[in-house]
């Protein structure tokens, strides 16, 4: 599924931020030894408002 459809679905019709909007990269490791990338995408969502 695209981002956009997913946020839509969550927060109902509107947009995150890219002004107010911050990114994390971490790295994980689990059990077998295997690296895994964690990426974090923080933004304030913004409503879609009717006129």
């Amino acid at each position: 599924y695209a981002y956009k459809a997913i946020l839509n679905e969550k927060f109902g019709d509107g947009i995150m931020s890219a002004i107010s909007f911050s990114t994390k990269v971490d790295k994980e490791v689990d059990e077998q030894g295997n690296q895994w990338a964690v990426i974090t995408m923080r933004g304030k969502w913004l409503p879609f408002t009717r006129f």
